[in-house]
């Protein structure tokens, strides 16, 4: 691309308008078109072009001092806002950045990283190893693009790393010149709004979304420019004054797989308080669920959710028949039950949720974080509350809702990195027309891969999870055993604390703790024991002596819905040419198979492994990765339904006149 001239943001809430066809022939056609472009930018070839010309600017700017750095900035803003970003602008900038990088914080920019910043400003996804500084790597494209005049929104999966990123890179962007500032969830609306007024802000995606959602709400899809000028021109009156963003103009999303592919099967809604009192309906509910017999419904666990049977239906229709509204309805009354037998059977504490101070939190199960002031909606929220027999929060209402993927196609350019994109290359491609480039490491990576360990049972698993601690522990190896949920880390914790072996346990309910809990986690002898809240986005630095043991040690014990999320978290190990080992050690009782239960092959795969001979475990661990396989098509059929949706809401729209 030779100039970002174009996204210069005259609007006062500029973003991309959404994209209407007026039949699938033109929808097909431009899709075709919009794959052949990505076709054409992929190449590596063509991210290196800018390679040269960096390093000749470089050369020019090695004598400048942080006060020579910040005259420069001056310079480099005022050719960006006059001619676009091209490639000569792009390089001088990326050369400037570099120097301030390497005079404020002590980091000067590896040439892979200067490949990945440059992919990113071209609207593409830079995949790039764990390991290999993504964070440095995206104060290029960020500071960039702020020089140019474009608010920046660098958005990463949770306010941890918001927070930490944030605070590292500031006096990087303030040599610059440029303001930098993060927002999190924690933070009241005014400080928010104070905050997004940066020019380079950092968030979390969901705080992002949910923001955007509030601005529709105060804009009530009426963003007409005109009026939003005049309101500004009377001090900031009316709704230019409620507003929380600066339009949608440029984002970089780390971690961009887990936000645009593994985190985009749900909307998300912003909620009110209903007026109406549901405890009563809810405890009916919960009564009338747990009242029913296995004839009466199936849990379909790989769906997440339960069905009636004919005579689930009718016996519900006959227990039903004496009390008030809303159980004589008979719709109603089914989507009141199969919530409540969801509850029951498929939502467990300390795996979906905790308790906390008396309140059901939600648990994030990409990122095993905490999602504070968040709730489950058609009821489902306050049935968890009755189970756990706490008081009910108010049911709340719909005001205003997005997908993922409806959100991020609003942004006038669009860019990513994470560590494993090249399994869903063709899904970023289709859904948010962003090219995939592969970026090389900086250094050759020398982790060591050990064959899958499989066993019969959970006990027996975890059995083995111990002996290997043990013996790891006793060589002073770091070790980090990974584990899907709260209630596995917690398990797992006990195995080890008979055993006398020191484990630290980081999880949704430890999250206060992460900073300093990681920065123990490669010392030698530590063991550390965490759901995939530690998978993603943190280092783990290596103490001198841990890294002469062999470096981190990391255990898998379960295999997630995505094989990626597995690769993440063997990926806190051998970083930037670290020593390190990865392991897995598995079970035939790991949730992963329940995908497979009901399945052509279920029965004769368990008459198999139920035998002994050699090979089994080979056999074993092809199963477990083929019942992740099933579930990761499962998502992505998922993901695909949700698009279509999105594209079929865009066609109403467009005939009502209506926007988001």
């Amino acid at each position: 691309m030779d100039s970002f001239a174009a996204l210069a943001p005259d609007p006062l809430y500029p973003e991309r308008e959404s994209e209407r066809h007026a039949n699938k022939l033109e929808a097909w056609g431009t899709a075709a078109l919009r794959w052949l472009a990505r076709k054409r930018r992929q190449p590596l070839w063509r991210t290196r072009r800018i390679l040269a010309q960096v390093h000749r600017e470089a050369g020019r700017l090695a004598g400048l001092d942080l006060a020579g750095v910040r005259a420069r900035a001056d310079e480099v803003a005022f050719d960006l806002r006059c001619n676009g970003i091209t490639q000569a602008g792009a390089a001088r900038a990326f050369a400037l950045v570099r120097q301030a990088g390497r005079l404020a914080l002590g980091k000067a920019h590896f040439d892979v990283q200067l490949l990945g910043g440059w992919a990113m400003l071209q609207g593409m996804v830079a995949e790039m190893n764990t390991g290999e500084g993504k964070t440095l790597t995206a104060t290029l494209p960020a500071a960039t693009a702020a020089l140019a005049g474009l608010p920046v929104h660098v958005i990463t999966t949770n306010d941890y790393l918001v927070e930490r990123d944030a605070q590292i890179m500031t006096p990087l962007y303030q040599a610059l010149g440029l303001s930098v500032a993060w927002v999190s969830m924690e933070m009241d609306p005014a400080e928010r709004r104070r905050a997004y007024r940066a020019d380079i802000v950092y968030c979390s995606n969901k705080t992002l979304v949910f923001d955007y959602l509030r601005d529709l709400i105060v804009l009530d899809d009426d963003k007409d420019e005109d009026r939003l000028r005049l309101e500004r021109l009377r001090g900031g009156e009316g709704r230019v004054g409620e507003l929380f963003l600066r339009g949608l103009c440029f984002a970089i999303v780390d971690e961009a797989d887990s936000v645009l592919v593994d985190e985009a099967r749900t909307p998300l809604i912003i909620s009110g308080v209903q007026e109406e009192d549901g405890g009563a309906v809810t405890a009916q509910a919960m009564e009338l669920a747990a009242g029913m017999r296995e004839e009466h419904y199936l849990i379909q666990r790989e769906h997440r959710r339960a069905a009636l049977t004919e005579s689930g239906r009718e016996h519900l229709r006959l227990a039903c028949a004496a009390l008030p509204a809303p159980w004589g309805i008979p719709f109603r009354r089914e989507e009141l039950i199969l919530s409540a037998l969801t509850v029951l059977h498929l939502y467990r504490l300390d795996e979906q949720y905790i308790v906390r101070d008396g309140k059901v939190m939600v648990v994030d199960e990409f990122t095993g974080r905490v999602m504070p002031d968040r709730s489950w909606g058609q009821g489902l929220h306050q049935m968890i509350e009755h189970k756990e027999g706490l008081e009910l929060s108010d049911p709340r209402a719909t005001l205003k809702s997005i997908s993922y993927q409806r959100f991020f196609k609003h942004y006038l350019l669009l860019a990513g990195m994470t560590g494993t994109a090249a399994e869903i290359r063709a899904e970023l491609g289709r859904v948010y027309n962003l090219p995939v480039v592969r970026i090389p490491t900086h250094r050759k990576s020398r982790r060591i891969h050990a064959p899958d360990s499989v066993h019969r049972t959970m006990a027996d698993k975890w059995a083995a999870v111990r002996e290997r601690c043990r013996a790891l522990h006793a060589r002073g190896v770091p070790v980090l055993i990974g584990t899907r949920s709260v209630a596995a880390s917690e398990e797992v914790a006990r195995v080890l604390a008979e055993a006398a072996l020191p484990a630290v346990v980081l999880n949704a309910k430890q999250d206060a703790d992460e900073a300093a809990l990681v920065g123990r986690a490669g010392e030698i002898g530590s063991i550390m024991i965490a759901t995939n809240m530690a998978g993603r986005g943190t280092d783990i630095p290596l103490s001198d002596a841990a890294r002469e043991a062999g470096g981190l040690h990391v255990i898998l014990t379960e295999r997630h819905e995505s094989a990626r999320i597995d690769r993440q978290l063997e990926g806190r190990s051998g970083r930037q040419g670290d020593p390190g080992h990865a392991e897995a050690i598995l079970s035939l009782e790991d949730a992963v198979l329940d995908s497979v239960r009901n399945s052509l092959w279920s029965r004769p795969m368990d008459a198999l492994l139920a035998m002994s001979f050699p090979g089994w475990r080979a056999v074993a661990a092809r199963w477990l990765r083929h019942a992740q396989a099933r579930t990761e098509r499962k998502l992505a059929r998922e993901r695909r339904s949700m698009v279509s949706a999105d594209e079929e809401l865009e066609n109403s729209l467009s005939f009502s006149g209506q926007g988001d």
